[in-house]
């Protein structure tokens, strides 16, 4: 008999785990090659598993639901087919799991009382940090199900470490004279402050209500917008932006790139571009913080927010985009949009991103406040373009004109973006803007 293991493969960089949603197959199903057997969600994007090879499915070793590692086996076909027989449940499958899951085996932590799950991971960290079971069960979840991750266990080691021993109380303290040597205090080192736990009020629902569960991807946005402002101090600023060469240049290159190229030419290049320009100036905002240490990104891959048809949202990157000129900067924005919307993205178009755009004009909305897309430290919000009456300085003196104008609005991490370095950097993307080629071509 052939066998074939199928293992939950490597969703991307970061991701060391899915979770199966669903499973689309049954044992004793034939399979085709590269047909689905099930389905996959991580805490960035939905997936699938197909098979690599042809025969019959024999054995599902993974529930739907289940958190599977990256590497663990989950299934196994039988490539002689027809003739193959489905095992048991209760026969033994004598075939060896990834290293993922025997690391798992050989350094499981002692078991808790309570039926919570915990990642290899988080388990390996708890090990290795002698973090009980017990203590283990102590810590907030900020994952899918209120999950344990491991950035919420290395919270919780920053604030453990920190704690100070307890300090017993001297029998008698005799008053200091004037010849004694003064007394030094220890002074431990500063470590990054933590947000305080806060509990949401409790919230009935009254006669004639509607109650909806947030499926599976909104409790994700959810959860990650609160993170965004426990963690992160927001400040906001506004810059006004004259858009007039741009809009006169789009309007008469836009049929012209269609045909040519079959793109359309939206606004959004033109803001990515002047982003990646600005970032290059400005590396203080294409950074993470880490703790007390600023990590300045070499790489400069922006992401964009886009509206799912379902009312969510997701953040596809264009990675290195200050490599890109206008025409693959279009390229790329309407390939991600598009595969945005027909729920065909990778994992990894979605990741890697150092610094977002969102776009609130879409909806008419003059300007907006953009919460950070973590770990980054600044995100643009895009206004609507809209023509405005404005005073412009001429040699022959001040005329009023009609222009087309709209609002950038700049969110940032106060924690290592000051007011200067904000302003600066908005002010600069609104140079590149204004100050626009006409001349160039596309």
């Amino acid at each position: 008999m052939a066998k074939f293991d199928i293992v939950m493969p490597k969703l991307g960089e970061s991701i060391i785990e899915a979770t199966i949603t669903r499973w689309l197959k049954a044992e004793g199903d034939m399979i085709s090659e590269d047909e689905v057997i099930c389905e996959l969600a991580t805490d960035k994007v939905d997936s699938e598993i197909p098979s690599p090879v042809e025969g019959k499915l024999i054995k599902i070793l993974c529930k739907e639901g289940e958190v599977v590692p990256v590497g663990k086996l989950i299934a196994i076909i039988d490539m002689d087919g027809e003739n193959a027989v489905v095992e048991k449940d209760t026969a033994p499958v004598d075939v060896p799991e990834a290293k993922t899951a025997k690391v798992v085996a050989e350094e499981k932590i002692p078991e808790a009382a309570s039926d919570k799950f915990y990642s290899p991971l988080v388990k390996s960290i708890a090990k290795q940090e002698n973090i009980s079971s017990k203590e283990l069960d102590l810590i907030t979840g900020s994952g899918k199900d209120n999950r344990v991750t491991k950035e919420d266990v290395l919270e919780y080691l920053k604030t453990r470490s920190s704690k100070p021993a307890p300090v017993s109380e001297p029998a008698s303290v005799k008053p200091a004279t004037t010849t004694q040597t003064p007394a030094v205090t220890a002074v431990s080192q500063p470590t990054p402050s933590q947000a305080p736990h806060i509990k949401a009020p409790t919230v009935s629902a009254s006669s004639g209500d509607q109650i909806v569960e947030m499926d599976r991807m909104r409790k994700l946005i959810a959860d990650h917008m609160v993170m965004s402002k426990q963690v992160s101090p927001h400040v906001t600023m506004f810059h006004e932006v004259d858009m007039n060469r741009i809009v006169n240049w789009r309007n008469k290159m836009k049929d012209v790139l269609l045909k040519r190229e079959g793109e359309k030419l939206t606004f959004t290049p033109f803001f990515i571009e002047a982003a990646a320009r600005a970032l290059k100036d400005f590396p203080g905002v294409n950074a993470s913080v880490d703790g007390y240490n600023i990590i300045l990104r070499k790489h400069i891959n922006i992401g964009m927010a886009a509206a799912l048809p379902n009312g969510n949202l997701i953040v596809p990157v264009i990675k290195d985009a200050d490599q890109k000129n206008l025409l693959g900067i279009t390229k790329s924005v309407n390939d991600l949009a598009e595969r945005s919307r027909i729920n065909k993205l990778s994992p990894d178009d979605i990741q890697e991103g150092t610094f977002t755009i969102t776009n609130f004009g879409q909806f008419g909305s003059l300007t907006g406040s953009p919460i950070i897309n973590q770990p980054q430290a600044a995100i643009l919000g895009l206004g609507t373009i809209h023509k405005q009456p404005v005073v412009i300085e001429t040699p022959e003196g001040d005329v009023i004109a009609i222009r087309q104008r709209m609002i950038l609005s700049l969110a940032f991490d106060h924690r290592i973006v000051d007011g200067a370095l904000g302003g600066k950097f908005l002010k600069r993307i609104a140079e590149i803007l204004e100050n626009f080629d006409e001349s160039q071509t596309i």
